[in-house]
């Protein structure tokens, strides 16, 4: 696997090699945590995805034929190989996004997950048969694959959220191109650099990395078959009706206002880890964190306060020291957004209990005076009306409502555009399944601050937080990335004299 320096150019990887393609574009890749660039990524362009979608068109047929447990041994191949440089990833994930370097760990961790279910793609694909459906006749299905398909990533969690998709995909028999953020792109040539020293054949996964030009390429390519995305709400929308018009699978996940719900009754103590690790955790920059405490009752007198202690001394340092909680923001864009919320929030009426855009990055550790930094930020009394509650501010920014009862913290809920994750905290057992069964929220905690199921589970959210109707990885996404084929089949010493003129039916 090639070391990445502050002197590489991120490019393309198609046909099992890295090429420069035929873009001239680039685009300046930053270090969060200083400020500097620390590389240029090229931006590809409509004819590096003609040749990215060529090259896996022409891998596809023969892979497709290539029994399930060859390709899963492959897959088990690059697995040794991914646990071999797991923390090799989470250096490359934190030294470009800025996340510490514990949770890009972690971030790996979830990845190699979906490649250990991917290796059991032999029973996944396995179909169902019913012997004498009718006289003489058996009936069985099967899944098959799609053909060429295509993952577009957030910034994120560039190693994660590409394995919801292409370990899947390519063990399903599916040839795969992945168009990861050109914010923080180099683990997608560290994946391609493994699955070629696992055995992978050239073709199979190719990586295109760009911007809008490359989406819509991708978008509008008459031989790819499936998309995959996950990213902000707009996007994810206009992903499904392009993809859509161009008679595309499309699964797209979008944006997420993930509430935490403290009943009276909850450990106070463990709520208040609950908050900040989820709240604050990776700069809050996850479609998961949790941006909305709903406090019920009086919950609030008694958990603010430590609520407030917790995030000021919210330990922000630069992602490589392992005492830190949390990194930087991932670009000074991003920066500016945030920053743009925190007033909007003051402005509304909310009560600013903690300013987090008063952090200085020369607080954070040496030569990060430059960074892209902020501190968490802490509001009360926010209210439904607000934009710092209806809209999803992706960064360290924790709003805390107060209702009155359970019923009134899932009618808030409920009327939320967004329905990604949610979380109860309480003692009460009947509490907790009533939540359960009557929020309108895709994954659902009860004590768990950031429900993401496991692999074999499958991921996605509810009403504005899904486009489409299949969840990613797990058996849906199986389920994606094949087609069902119904097989019925009779020999002719079982079948009648004459011809047949009305609907065959059980005989």
């Amino acid at each position: 696997m090639t070391p990445y320096t502050d002197s590489t150019e991120v490019a393309q990887y198609i046909q099992g090699a890295r090429t420069t393609g035929s873009s001239t574009r680039t685009q300046a890749v930053y270090n969060p945590a200083t400020g500097a660039v620390a590389r240029q990524v090229r931006l590809g362009n409509q004819a590096d995805v003609n040749a990215a979608v060529a090259s896996a068109a022409a891998a596809f047929p023969k892979w497709a034929d290539t029994p399930p447990i060859r390709r899963a041994r492959v897959m088990f191949k690059f697995l040794e190989l991914l646990n071999a440089k797991k923390d090799e990833f989470a250096r490359v994930i934190t030294a470009e996004h800025g996340k510490v370097f514990t949770d890009a760990q972690g971030e790996v961790a979830r990845g190699i997950d979906i490649v250990e279910f991917a290796c059991g793609i032999s029973q996944l694909l396995k179909g169902d048969f019913t012997d004498q459906v009718s006289t003489g006749i058996d009936n069985w299905t099967l899944r098959q694959p799609l053909g060429v398909v295509a993952g577009i990533t957030p910034f994120n969690f560039p190693v994660m959220v590409p394995m919801w998709m292409f370990p899947v995909a390519i063990a399903a028999g599916n040839t795969f191109v992945l168009k990861p953020s050109p914010l923080d792109p180099s683990a997608s040539l560290m994946i391609a650099d493994l699955f070629k020293e696992a055995g992978l054949p050239d073709g199979v996964f190719n990586v295109v990395q760009g911007d809008k030009e490359a989406v819509d390429a991708l978008l509008e390519h008459p031989d790819v078959k499936a998309i995959s995305f996950v990213g902000s709400t707009p996007i994810a929308n206009r992903i499904y009706e392009v993809g859509a018009h161009h008679g595309k699978r499309v699964q797209a996940l979008g944006g997420a206002k993930n509430h935490m719900v403290v009943m009276p009754d909850a450990d106070i103590d463990q709520a208040v880890d609950a908050l900040i690790g989820a709240g604050y955790g990776s700069a809050g920059e996850r479609c998961m964190a949790i941006s909305v405490a709903v406090l019920v009752g009086d919950v609030a007198e008694r958990l603010i306060p430590k609520l407030l202690e917790r995030t000021k001394t919210l330990k922000v340092l630069d992602g490589m020291n392992l005492a830190a909680e949390m990194g930087p923001i991932v670009t000074q864009a991003a920066h500016d957004r945030i920053t743009g919320y925190i007033a909007q929030g003051v402005s509304e009426g909310a009560t600013l209990l903690h300013d987090g855009r008063n952090f200085s990055g020369a607080a954070a550790g040496a030569g990060c005076d430059k960074g892209f930094w902020m501190g968490g930020t802490l509001f009360d009394n926010v209210t439904a009306d607000m934009k710092i509650y209806k809209e999803e501010i992706f960064g360290p920014v924790l709003s805390c409502v107060h209702v009155k009862d359970l019923a009134e913290a899932v009618d808030l809920i409920n009327a939320h555009e967004f329905g990604n994750g949610v979380s109860c905290f309480t003692r009460d057992g009947n509490v907790a399944r009533e939540f359960s069964r009557r929020i309108q929220v895709g994954m659902v905690g009860i004590n768990v601050p950031i429900p993401v199921p496991m692999a074999w589970h499958g991921f996605g959210g509810w009403k504005k937080s899904l486009f489409g109707d299949m969840h990613a990885y797990g058996e849906e996404g199986v389920r994606f990335y094949t087609k069902q084929k119904s097989i019925m089949q009779r020999w002719p010493e079982s079948i009648g004299k004459g011809a047949e003129f009305v609907m065959p039916t059980a005989k």
